[in-house]
């Protein structure tokens, strides 16, 4: 599986200026499965962003399929939906057929008060592309390893986030900690530049389930990265040192 890891200085507030933006970078990607970008890659991260939040039918989601179309590419990343009278944090997986899978962001930020204006998710989603099981996580979900808990169910996990520079070290280990005790590729994805409140450095990368990051993006610099994941030794390494058998049985608690 061909995956695009793309890191967008992302402009404050304006969703048709992150496309035009987006559809300029992408426009020597390779052939790809997926292309992933940040969180909140048409706004930026903050809680006035739900007065921006658009309808599952609005233009960002449009602009994706046609996107996924276009490239015949699935692609992926969170913005703000607005449904059923709440916000969401809603990381969004468009398949090169138009087909959509969707979930929303469990564990709120607190820090920055996203809990007064976003309503959490309550289900992990396990999406699949090109027969790859594919577990979808937004940012600050990072932190919590039970809720990404692989109990033989994904092969991938993505973390798509807006994760400021002062934390970057936190960011690069636990990474690589959800690829070791998961077994499984993770590719983190994350933004560069300023948003008047934090700054970026990315930091975007694949890892894999040896915990070595097979790609990187240069910090603090808006570009893409392409790389290959290779299923075939996940399953060999799996096989051959079985640690997902040997955890401990839970049942996860919404």
């Amino acid at each position: 599986m061909k995956i695009v890891i793309l890191q967008q200085d992302i402009v404050w507030a304006n969703p048709s200026a992150n496309l035009s933006k987006l559809d300029g970078l992408l426009g020597n990607v390779p052939q790809s499965d997926l292309i992933v970008f940040p969180e909140m890659f048409t706004t930026g991260f903050g809680s006035a962003m739900c007065g921006l939040a658009e309808p599952m039918d609005g233009p960002t989601l449009c602009w994706m399929k046609e996107l996924a179309w276009r490239k015949q590419s699935a692609v992926c990343g969170s913005l703000a939906i607005s449904e059923g009278g709440k916000c969401f944090n809603r990381m969004v997986l468009v398949s090169r057929d138009g087909e959509l899978c969707s979930y929303d962001k469990r564990h709120l930020f607190g820090y920055a008060e996203e809990e007064k204006t976003f309503s959490a998710g309550t289900e992990r989603v396990v999406a699949e592309c090109k027969g790859v099981r594919i577990l979808l996580q937004v940012c600050y979900d990072l932190r919590f390893p039970v809720w990404s808990r692989n109990v033989d169910e994904y092969d991938v996990a993505i973390y798509v986030a807006n994760w400021p520079e002062s934390r970057q070290r936190v960011w690069d280990v636990l990474l690589k900690a959800r690829a070791l005790e998961n077994q499984c590729y993770v590719v983190g994805v994350n933004r560069v530049g300023e948003d008047g409140l934090c700054r970026y450095a990315g930091g975007s990368m694949v890892v894999n389930p040896y915990g070595v990051a097979i790609a990187r993006c240069e910090d603090g610099k808006e570009m893409w990265q392409s790389v290959e994941i290779d299923l075939d030794m996940l399953a060999f390494f799996r096989r051959k040192f079985p640690v997902l058998k040997d955890q401990d049985k839970w049942k996860l608690e919404n």
